[in-house]
Parts: C-alpha cells; sequence; structure tokens
C-alpha cells in the first residue's frame, strides 16, 4: 500500500477527515515554501499538494492564474520545486506530498526522469489536471515503475463509464472536482455534490477527496461529512497573498478549517 493510501487508512481508523492544502510553489516569493509548507504541516495538514506553476492553468481561476505567475516572475521552475520539496524533508516536514502540475512541463522534463526525481525528493503522488486517463498509459506505467501514485479527477458531470474508469487508474485517492468550472473560492458547497459523492463511492472503496470552491470552516466541515479529504487552494493563497506574514496566515488559516473539519 502507498503511503498516500496508508495515511487516509489511519485516517479513517481515528475517524479523523484529511485536511489537504494546496500551495503554488515560489509564491509569494521564490523561496516561501520553505517557511509555508511546515507551518502547513504544525497545523492540521495531512497531506499538501505542492503546485507547479505553469503559464497556462487552464484549470485554475483567477487567484492560483496569478499566484502561478508570480512564481514564474520569482523565477520557479520544475526543478526548484523539486530541490524545494528535497529541502523542506531535511527540514523534517513528513507530511506526504503530492505535486499537482499540468503535462507539458512534465513530458518536457521526461516522464522516467520526473518520476525518478520526484521520489528521491520525497514527493509520494502527482495529480496532472490536464492528462484524462484515456491518454495517461506511459505516465501510469512511468509513475507506479517509480512506486508515485497517480491521482486522477472525476467532475459532477462524469458518467458512469468515466466514473469506473477513473476510480480504477486512480491511486492513492480519487479527486472530486466539486463543481463545474475551474478553481476558485466560492459562497456556497454545490448542492448535488453529497450526490456526486455518493455516486462515486458506490463504486469504488478508494479515499475519496474534494476539492475545487471550499474556502471556509463552515464548507470544509460539510465536505469533511461527506468525504474522506476536504481540498482547499485558492482561499489559502489569497489568505497567504493578502498578509504581511505569510506563514503566520498560512498557519492561522489551516487551523480555522481544522476545526471546522474535526467540529464535523
Amino acid at each position: 500500500m502507498s503511503r498516500i493510501a496508508d495515511t487516509f487508512r489511519e485516517l479513517r481508523h481515528k475517524g479523523r477527515t484529511a485536511l489537504i492544502p494546496y500551495l503554488t510553489m515560489g509564491f509569494p516569493e521564490t523561496d516561501s515554501a520553505l517557511s509555508l509548507v511546515p507551518a502547513l504541516a504544525a497545523s492540521g495538514a495531512d497531506l499538501i499538494e505542492l503546485g507547479l506553476p505553469f503559464s497556462d492553468p487552464l484549470a485554475d481561476g483567477p487567484t492560483i492564474q496569478a499566484a502561478s505567475q508570480r512564481a514564474l516572475e520569482n523565477g520557479m521552475t520544475l526543478a526548484l520545486c523539486l530541490t524545494q520539496a528535497t529541502a523542506l524533508r531535511e527540514l523534517g516536514v513528513t507530511t506526504p506530498f503530492i505535486t499537482m502540475g499540468y503535462y507539458n512541463p512534465i513530458y518536457q522534463y521526461g516522464l522516467e526522469r520526473y518520476a525518478a526525481e520526484a521520489v528521491a525528493a520525497g514527493i509520494h503522488g502527482v495529480i496532472i489536471p490536464d492528462l484524462p486517463p484515456e491518454e495517461a498509459g506511459a505516465t501510469m506505467c512511468a509513475f507506479e515503475t517509480a512506486g508515485l501514485d497517480l491521482i486522477f479527477l472525476l467532475a459532477p458531470t462524469s458518467d458512469a463509464a468515466r466514473v469506473r474508469l477513473v476510480t480504477d487508474r486512480s491511486r492513492g485517492f480519487v479527486y472530486l472536482v466539486s463543481l463545474v468550472g475551474t478553481t476558485g473560492a466560492r459562497g456556497s458547497v454545490a448542492g448535488d455534490l453529497p450526490a456526486f459523492v455518493e455516486r462515486v463511492r458506490a463504486v469504488t472503496d478508494k479515499p475519496l477527496a474534494v476539492g475545487f470552491g471550499i474556502s471556509t470552516p463552515d464548507q470544509a466541515a460539510r465536505v469533511a461529512a461527506m468525504a474522506d479529504g476536504v481540498i482547499v487552494g485558492s482561499a489559502l493563497i489569497r489568505a497567504i497573498g493578502d498578509s504581511k506574514a505569510p506563514a503566520r496566515a498560512a498557519r492561522e488559516f489551516m487551523e480555522a478549517l481544522r476545526t471546522g473539519i474535526d467540529g464535523a
């Protein structure tokens, strides 16, 4: 069993829902992750998504788009992301890491090379939002050989055949997109989310983590009541970007979400 699957199994045994923050590497400054990631780990994160900035983040809303652009302007690269992941392990961070980024940079880097270097840097899983499972054969092979979990996404519009395909091929957990559209904080949780979660749960016993649009402790608590994991990105990025003390802002934001989730 993978480290990610083990983490979900342990959390389920404890009756705890996973809190999974997303952080754009290189934002707001090139080396900000070296202070932000330890703050997230210390304040309740069970797994952490390390966002690989890209110039055309088609699944992301304006907050993460702007963060990615700033990160690129700061000189962040895929190789530097892996270097910083290594540095975070050397600092003593043990929380499982998942990189989230688009296919083009990973493909250009080389699938086998990326897989080997990611594992060496302490990465446990990869999310590639623009890689459909029907076209992921080579990537799945390279990552499985290296010991990386490749995690696929499902949207509320996914039909039964696609639900079966994604749940079969996804490793570690299945990423459920809570709404149709791009990432970004929303004022409420989608009304059809419970039915979507149950529809997927009916065909798999793999953990289900919900992301896109979750921004408040109340929303996180509502999602925690139906899913195995809660993923928060844009709202965290906004809190960090608006603060003169990003690590403190990250810690306080995470503590509020953790309290909401545990209350559920």
